[in-house]
């Protein structure tokens, strides 16, 4: 009741802004500015410009990375979807049918990715079984010096002070393959109390916010005005770089999932088919600055940020994904190496954006304190890992485990420290490791979001001419 009324109120308030304009000099905004008005220009703790990055996505990037998650390689992803909540018992699972996922059978799943589900390369289903040697005190002398050194080490790796992300144990007999394309992330109706309490636990409890700050237009602190919205940002920019960009993060993520929602939304459903497309007046509730309360550009401005985050990671790994011995291995040699091709002229393309995120300004400083700073955010990024399994809509807790391990990859690769990539010819160290289901969530997840960018443009055309 309380959230009908407090959209009652925003409408009304959206209808007399609209008819006053700006103290009647003006005429009345569109419902495209008032959506965007914001969301254009530098961004915050950033050298690039929103223009830049939606020329870059939208007409040279996106189409080609879209080709790329279409191939098998990519396209399966698996993950343990029956994992326990952590934190509460109380879940409510989803009972609608768009938020089941349906696994793929043991036939469909290439036999290449089957077979080596955690390897990344041909020659690395001859090291699993050096592997097994070398837990029996040998290594095969016929392999390279440098297969052999690999060999060595990536059996002693560990990977737990890198890692952002509790993933699953993919060796798990409830782990199972699921189909991305089959399986598309969409408005699936699930929403109310339980899909509140997951992003109100995020919010309240990882991002670094003291208790007495209340979040702007969150259910449980409704009544909020101008004041506490203020005093929320007021403490938002007095936090160090570091905290301030975690929480940015976390929201252009939400963004980014909202946006997907909003453009893939059931429009019609009858007992032949159903229809999926842009629901622009969903758009609108989550990102109208006035029925938001200024608070959905903020929103989309985040998305942004995020954005150039995962877009330098991407172009700081380029090293490790070229050295000869990786491959997208299926099993289908062609189409292995094609992929391949693929993969690097995107990523030589990413290579070369001009206003690159500079993520040598986080945890800098005194060398003590900013070890703590970085297992502080590691740990609290892990920690909304694990709100994943609390999703009570399956497809919902599918997207939100990939995009969220994603991320968490894009943050490893960006501060780990046993990351080599200064010159391509040096190539990372082999200290340096990610396994499949990373490679797939990290190239994903990023496709995600270079998805709402793009469907920002689409929603902006909508909204032109709606007042």
């Amino acid at each position: 009741m309380g959230r009908s009324w407090g959209f009652l109120v925003g409408l009304l308030g959206a209808a007399w802004l609209l008819r006053s304009g700006d103290g009647g000099q003006q005429g009345p905004e569109t419902a495209a500015q008032r959506c965007f008005c914001q969301v254009s220009g530098y961004l915050d703790d950033c050298t690039c410009d929103v223009e830049t990055i939606d020329r870059f996505n939208n007409y040279r990037l996106f189409p080609r990375l879209q080709k790329l998650l279409e191939s098998d390689y990519f396209r399966y992803y698996k993950v343990n979807l029956k994992r326990p909540c952590p934190f509460w018992n109380d879940i409510n699972q989803c009972g609608r049918r768009d938020c089941a996922v349906k696994p793929c059978h043991s036939d469909e799943v290439p036999d290449g990715i089957k077979s080596a589900s955690y390897k990344y390369s041909e020659e690395a289903n001859l090291i699993e079984e050096c592997e097994q040697a070398e837990r029996l005190g040998a290594v095969d002398e016929s392999l390279s010096e440098e297969t052999q050194k690999a060999v060595l080490q990536w059996t002693k790796h560990d990977d737990s002070s890198d890692s952002f992300c509790e993933v699953d144990d993919i060796q798990s007999p409830d782990a199972e393959y699921v189909d991305l394309l089959l399986n598309p992330e969409r408005y699936t109706g699930y929403k109310g109390p339980d899909a509140w309490k997951i992003w109100n636990v995020i919010y309240e409890e990882n991002c670094f916010k003291p208790q007495t700050i209340k979040r702007p237009l969150t259910p449980l602190a409704s009544g909020q005005g101008k004041s506490e919205e203020n005093t929320f940002y007021s403490w938002l920019e007095g936090l160090c770089v570091e905290k301030r960009a975690f929480y940015r993060l976390i929201s252009g993520l939400h963004a980014s999932i909202n946006v997907h929602l909003s453009a893939r939304y059931l429009l019609k459903e009858t007992w032949l088919e159903k229809k999926w497309g842009h629901n622009v007046t969903e758009f609108q509730q989550r990102f109208d600055g006035i029925l938001t309360e200024g608070e959905g550009p903020r929103r989309l401005k985040n998305l942004y940020f995020l954005y150039l985050i995962e877009l330098r990671a991407l172009s700081k790994v380029l090293p490790f994904f070229e050295r000869p011995d990786f491959q997208l291995f299926t099993g289908n040699k062609v189409q292995d190496a094609e992929n391949k091709m693929l993969l690097l002229e995107i990523l030589h393309d990413i290579k070369s954006f001009p206003l690159h995120f500079d993520e040598n300004s986080f945890f800098a400083g005194d060398k003590k304190e900013a070890h703590k700073l970085k297992e502080d955010f590691r740990l609290h990024f892990r920690n909304i890992s694990r709100i994943m399994d609390c999703v009570g809509c399956f497809k919902c807790r599918l997207w939100g485990k990939l995009q969220t391990q994603g991320l968490g990859t894009a943050l490893k690769i960006l501060f780990s420290e046993k990351l080599i990539a200064n010159m391509p010819e040096s190539g990372p160290s082999y200290e340096f490791y990610l396994t499949r289901q990373e490679i797939v969530s990290l190239f994903n997840a990023f496709g995600r979001i270079s998805t709402s960018v793009r469907e920002l443009e689409n929603f902006r055309n909508l909204l032109q001419n709606i007042h």
